[in-house]
């Protein structure tokens, strides 16, 4: 018989607890690393990296081979859905995404759909999952619904989503009809991940936060319950995270409501309280600042030990409460891994 290959993260997303917890880093293919800004320049912008399956893949593959992280996750942007769907995607240096026409003025339907631009991200999950340790998992992911129509309404990120949640407010069935689109096709673009070799997914909801209770339920829980659900049933062995940033007290109900297999905290949350209000043994992922993986002393070590003692008994990702900063030391994302015995 063929000898079972252990992957701890992939057990502890399914339920085991590990000691040392497995561990992987939000971007941690990215801008900190020389190897990735070197390739970054012979390449050119960050859509030409994406799209480039051998240089999406080697990206996906540098931090693993500097840090031998436990989840290698795909590199790519969560803004490639609304590309697919027609709208023009480019990226301004020290501004961030923009996107063309803006559907606070135009309608979805009068985009012309692209769907040939999720086969260089499925090359790119072929390409990592071939080369990866045996015992590394690859890690796929989207952009949760509401996250990703904040940037489709108003072309660009923002501080408080504001166009969005005025649509939303105003005209609900025109919104609602926005979300059904991306849940559909959020949907087959993780399925389409899956079935090139992700081992595992997770869904960004990075702009969870802005909502009130009632826009919450409508907007983040039921959106990424009905892709759990269309995932599941086309994947019912692939586990699902979802990470609803800025959540806070509503994190219980997402974790009951959605049915994801892991939720990933942000920094804001303290580990003590979500261990105790999160349902029992439901994995957890997270949540040290990544300020504090730039900062590195004793303010890391014991942050580091505050979250390891708080979910000593339920199984845990250790990962950040959001993405590596790119001014964040080599040295100190050494010496997380050396506080977490890896």
């Amino acid at each position: 018989m063929t000898a079972r290959i252990d992957k701890p993260l992939l057990a502890v997303l399914r339920g085991e607890r590990r000691d040392p917890p497995p561990v992987w880093l939000m971007r941690q293919a990215g801008r900190y690393l020389a190897e990735y800004r070197a390739l970054r320049a012979e390449k050119g912008g960050f859509l030409d990296l994406v799209y480039d399956s051998p240089s999406a893949a080697e990206v996906t593959l540098q931090p693993i081979r500097r840090f031998g992280f436990d989840g290698a996750i795909l590199f790519s942007d969560i803004l490639i859905i609304p590309h697919a769907l027609g709208q023009d995607l480019r990226f301004v240096a020290g501004e961030g995404p923009r996107l063309t026409p803006i559907l606070a003025d135009h309608a979805l339907d009068a985009l012309t759909p692209d769907f040939s631009r999720f086969e260089p991200i499925y090359e790119t999950v072929r390409q990592v999952r071939a080369a990866l340790p045996p015992q590394t998992t690859m890690l796929g992911f989207a952009g949760s619904p509401w996250t990703v129509s904040t940037y489709m309404v108003a072309g660009e990120g923002s501080r408080d989503q504001s166009l969005t949640r005025r649509m939303a407010y105003a005209e609900p069935a025109r919104f609602q009809a926005l979300i059904d689109r991306l849940i559909e096709v959020t949907a087959d673009y993780l399925s389409g991940q899956i079935a090139a070799g992700a081992e595992a997914v997770q869904l960004f909801d990075s702009w969870a936060g802005s909502l009130s209770p009632a826009q919450f339920e409508r907007w983040v829980i039921a959106p990424n319950r009905a892709i759990v659900e269309r995932v599941r049933d086309r994947h019912p062995d692939t586990p699902i995270i979802g990470f609803p940033k800025g959540a806070g007290g509503k994190l219980a109900r997402y974790a009951e409501a959605t049915g994801v297999d892991a939720i990933g905290l942000d920094e804001t949350v303290d580990p003590v309280w979500a261990n105790d209000v999160l349902p029992k043994g439901l994995p957890v992922q997270g949540n040290l600042d990544p300020l504090l993986l730039i900062a590195g002393g004793e303010a890391l070590e014991s942050a580091v030990a505050t979250i390891r003692h708080a979910f000593a008994d339920r199984p845990h990702i250790f990962n950040l409460g959001h993405g590596i900063q790119q001014d964040t030391p080599i040295a100190h994302v050494g010496k997380l891994l050396g506080l977490l015995g890896k």
